[in-house]
C-alpha cells in the first residue's frame, strides 16, 4: 500500500483503533495486515498498547518520545472504566504519595489484569456492576476521561485498602473533610459492604468528624481490620466490630 494512501486509511481510524479496524479499513489479508502493522510500528506510525491495539503516532511526534496522559492511556484499556482508588486520591490531592500504579475500575472481564503501557502500569479491577457509581468527567490532553467523585474515592479505598496504599493514605482525604457528608454517607451504604461504614465510622468517631452514619446490625459479630494489610494485633472497636491494627501514636501523626 503507497504511503499516500495508507495516511488516508489512517484518517478513517480514531486515534485509538484494533487489528479488527484496520482489517476493515484496508481490506488486507491477515498476513499482510500484520506485516504492515510491524513495519508501521518499526517506522514509529504507531504504537502498540497491548495485543491487537494501537495508537497513532502523531506526525509531529519524535520517534520513541511520544506518549499520552496515562490516565488517558488507562481510558482505553477496558470499557467500561473509571479511573480510581490510589490513582484518584492522588488526583484530589488527598495523599502526596505518587503511585506507580494507574488503578482502574471496570464491570468486564479482561485477561490480563496487569498492563505497563509508555512504561507505566496499569491495574485493572474487576467489581460488581452495582459498585460502579459516583463517577465525574475530567480532562486530560483533550480527551475527557472518568474518575470516581471525591466521596465514591473514599468510600472504594475503604471498600480495598490494599489499592489506596494502605488506610494511612484514605485517612489523609478523610481528615481533608473536602468531600461531602451526606453524599458519603449514602455512598456508604451503596456500596453494600459493612467493612466500608466500620472503617468509616471509626476514623469519623476518632477524628471528631460530624458525620451521620446508620449503627451496624446487632447480628454483626465478626471483626475486620481496620487495615488489612497491617500486622493484625490490635485493639477491638466493639462499636464498629474493628480491630485497630495501627497504633495511636501512628493515627495521631498522620497528616
Amino acid at each position: 500500500m503507497r504511503k499516500s494512501n495508507l495516511v488516508d486509511k489512517f484518517s478513517e481510524l480514531s486515534e485509538v483503533f484494533t487489528i479488527n479496524d484496520m482489517r476493515k479499513t484496508t481490506q488486507m489479508s491477515d498476513s499482510g495486515l500484520k506485516k504492515l502493522l510491524y513495519r508501521l510500528e518499526k517506522q514509529g506510525w504507531i504504537e502498540r498498547i497491548e495485543n491487537g491495539k494501537y495508537i497513532i503516532i502523531p506526525l509531529s511526534a519524535e520517534k520513541g518520545k511520544y506518549t499520552l496522559n496515562e490516565f488517558v492511556i488507562g481510558s482505553m484499556l477496558v470499557e467500561p472504566y473509571c479511573i480510581s482508588y490510589w490513582s484518584a486520591l492522588h488526583y484530589y490531592g488527598f495523599t502526596d504519595q505518587i503511585p506507580s500504579t494507574v488503578f482502574i475500575q471496570t464491570t468486564s472481564r479482561k485477561k490480563k489484569l496487569g498492563l505497563e503501557v509508555f512504561g507505566v502500569r496499569y491495574k485493572i479491577i474487576k467489581i460488581k456492576p452495582q459498585k460502579l457509581f459516583g463517577l465525574k468527567a475530567a480532562w486530560f490532553d483533550n480527551h475527557k476521561i472518568f474518575i470516581t467523585d471525591k466521596e465514591k474515592t473514599i468510600i472504594d479505598c475503604l471498600d480495598w485498602p490494599r489499592y489506596s496504599g494502605g488506610i494511612i493514605e484514605v485517612i489523609k482525604g478523610i481528615k481533608e473533610q473536602s468531600f461531602d457528608k451526606t453524599i458519603i454517607v449514602d455512598y456508604a451504604n451503596q456500596i453494600n459492604n459493612t467493612g466500608v461504614i466500620r472503617r468509616l465510622g471509626f476514623l469519623c468517631d476518632y477524628y471528631g468528624i460530624d458525620i451521620h452514619l446508620p449503627p451496624l446490625k446487632r447480628n454483626i459479630s465478626n471483626y475486620l481490620h481496620l487495615d488489612p494489610s497491617m500486622p493484625h494485633e490490635g485493639e477491638k472497636s466493639s462499636k464498629w466490630k474493628l480491630i485497630i491494627n495501627l497504633a495511636e501514636d501512628t493515627l495521631e501523626n498522620i497528616e
